[in-house]
């Protein structure tokens, strides 16, 4: 039975937990910025192709205790790399600390690199070579107070990489935090979705391949995951897991999705990553100004990410940006559930609309909160006030 560890962004564990459970995973197990589970060699193959909220699948390989830089070399030694992988494998090794006494990050990455090359030559008599840039194994040592853990990466590049992007903005957003935003505010395929400032088309690109329950791992070109360079590969396995995903997936027509955005040049570069995916025809998109733009059906579910502090507009900008969003919110999305991902506090106060919910999530580094705000129609608007 084999320990993983799958990481994600900030504020979406529970919903990993549930992709690993979904896998097969068993003993399933939460922590900040990610989630572990116990499984088979499936276990982990279904990870990597069907987790939209992974964005990275680890292999533990070794577990104990230290206190300086020769426990970790030990620990790193005493693990039969030669098992696990060719020496004519690239590697390269990854460390991430938390609270860890060791006063150089650097310098345990090259301990840890010295021992799996040692443990190497006294097993083979050859030692893999290192490469910054595009290794074939990724080897992961992760330290805290007290204890130290290494990982074999199963992965490759960041699972959230799905290969769609062709033309991209200044502030991208992730594909798995897009799908979480997706899967927290309750959208399913089949209800009007609008994304009105929809820059790259982050959003509309995994809501219409959620809406064809598009395996994201599909994507990706043979030899790009981690695990197909381990000795444990199981090559018939993963092709029978492909062919069952690619099977599974629905036939392509017309779907409810609709996208927009002020900025001309971000609905092109939206409808360019679209036609990428094969996805362009079922999705709407226009040139529109969400202040003054109509509802695209007469109930759905709005998602946006707005610009705000280290992205776009000044601080006064967005001050009165922010009551003349609320208005048109009022004015033209009755029966709407409006969703915004912001970074900026001042949000709630400033659209003077009740936020129904304001769930943390983080967006790389930046810590956001992403903000509920139900529009109902009628007389049973809830206004904040003034």
């Amino acid at each position: 039975m084999n320990h993983y560890f799958a990481t994600c962004p900030r504020g979406l564990e529970a919903l990993l937990a549930e992709d690993l459970a979904s896998a097969g995973g068993k003993d399933v197990t939460i922590v900040p910025g990610g989630a572990s589970c116990n499984g088979n060699l499936e276990t982990g193959y279904r990870i990597n192709l069907g987790s939209r909220i992974a964005t990275r699948v680890l292999l533990r390989t070794a577990h104990g205790s230290y206190r300086g830089e020769a426990e970790i070399y030990r620990l790193a030694y005493d693990v039969a790399w030669s098992r696990l992988f060719s020496v004519d494998r690239s590697i390269r090794v990854y460390v991430t600390a938390i609270r860890s006494p060791l006063k150089s990050l650097e310098f345990i990455t090259l301990k840890v690199k010295d021992a799996v090359c040692d443990r190497f030559r006294a097993d083979t008599g050859r030692r893999p070579s290192v490469n910054t840039k595009n290794p074939e194994v990724r080897i992961h040592l992760f330290i805290t107070a007290e204890q130290a853990t290494l990982y074999l990466d199963t992965s490759g590049e960041p699972l959230y990489m799905r290969g769609h992007k062709l033309a991209k903005v200044g502030a991208p957003l992730k594909e798995n935090l897009a799908a979480g935003i997706l899967r927290l505010s309750g959208w399913r395929p089949g209800i009007p979705l609008l994304d009105p400032m929809c820059g790259s088309g982050t959003f509309l690109l995994e809501a219409a391949q959620i809406s064809l329950d598009d395996a994201p791992g599909l994507s990706r070109e043979p030899g790009d995951f981690g695990f197909e360079h381990l000795k444990s590969f199981d090559s018939g396995l993963w092709r029978t897991l492909q062919r069952a995903a690619a099977e599974r997936r629905r036939e392509a027509v017309a779907l409810p999705l609709f996208g927009s955005d002020i900025d001309r040049d971000a609905v092109a570069r939206t409808r360019q990553n679209l036609a990428g995916a094969g996805l362009e025809k079922l999705v709407t998109l226009e040139t529109a100004d969400l202040l003054t733009r109509s509802a695209s059906a007469p109930s759905g579910v709005m998602v946006a990410n707005p610009p705000y502090g280290e992205r776009l507009g000044s601080e006064e900008e967005l001050a009165a940006f922010y009551p003349l969003l609320g208005n048109a919110l009022k004015q033209r999305f009755a029966g709407w559930s409006c969703w915004f991902l912001s970074a900026d506090t001042r949000l709630p106060k400033l659209i003077r609309l009740q936020t129904s919910r304001k769930i943390p999530l983080y967006n790389g580094p930046l810590e956001c909160r992403l903000y509920n705000i139900e529009i109902v129609a009628g007389g049973h608007r809830r206004e904040r006030a003034p």
